[in-house]
């Protein structure tokens, strides 16, 4: 285990997707000591929560200046949250638009939920950065992906928590072409090979054929994002973007 000073050791929310395996790497990249979150809210599939480990040791044997910095991999029951919820992230139903104006995989106050138990968590593990994919730039206007959101969530965590928590949003201003990009900056095409091959986005929990871009069902809204962000970055020449 990493000997990391406890202002460099980080707990990162990590669901197998693309975007939290993107921010895994750049945690890696950046600090000393690396831990990663997942949270069991009665998905309506297992995919992503099964891809996480998969992510997890192809992310350790292909990078081995990262394999000693990451540590434990933590999974909370969340449950009863999700049924709460009563979502399409939850629920067998067609994708669409809610009377809010918001899609209906909108799981309302998820990512709220998610940090304050990773916090509490954190506090346990003596972890001081929180990692989150949230972006505001390529997203479904959920508005806790909104960085106003999350400022105001930090001040409460550490307020309530007497702590000096950091919620660190890596992908926050960035569309889905330059995580690509971002990818490649921070472990060349072997990283990319590992986001292709190995997370998983799909809101149908599809892996099926792999896609230039991954597996998944291809028409989802998660898929069309992932999607279209590889086809962009692609156009551009496949930039490398640097952390």
């Amino acid at each position: 285990m990493s000997q990391a000073s406890p202002q460099s050791r980080a707990l990162v929310l990590f669901s197998g997707g693309q975007d939290s395996s993107v921010c895994l790497a750049w945690a890696l990249a950046r600090h000393d000591h690396v831990e990663t979150v997942g949270f069991d809210y009665g998905q309506r599939h297992a995919v992503e929560m099964e891809q996480r480990s998969v992510v997890r040791q192809a992310i350790s044997a292909r990078f081995p200046q990262w394999a000693g910095k990451l540590g434990e991999d933590h999974v909370l029951d969340l449950t009863g949250f999700g049924a709460v919820g009563d979502t399409a992230m939850t629920q067998e139903r067609a994708f669409e638009i809610t009377e809010k104006g918001l899609p209906n995989t909108y799981v309302p106050g998820r990512n709220l939920v998610f940090l304050t138990y990773a916090a509490a968590l954190a506090d346990r593990r003596k972890l001081k950065f929180l990692v989150g994919g949230m972006c505001e730039t390529d997203f479904s206007g959920y508005p806790d992906c909104r960085r106003e959101t999350l400022d105001a969530l930090e001040r409460a965590l550490n307020l309530g928590m007497a702590q000096d928590f950091v919620v660190e949003t890596p992908l926050m201003w960035l569309t889905k072409a330059q995580t690509w990009a971002l990818a490649k900056g921070l472990g060349g095409e072997d990283l990319v090979d590992v986001i292709v091959r190995d997370s998983h986005t799909c809101y149908r929990g599809t892996r099926g054929a792999l896609h230039e871009w991954g597996h998944g069902c291809g028409d989802c809204p998660a898929c069309d994002l992932r999607a279209r962000g590889w086809a962009e970055w692609v156009e551009a020449g496949r930039p490398e973007l640097t952390p």
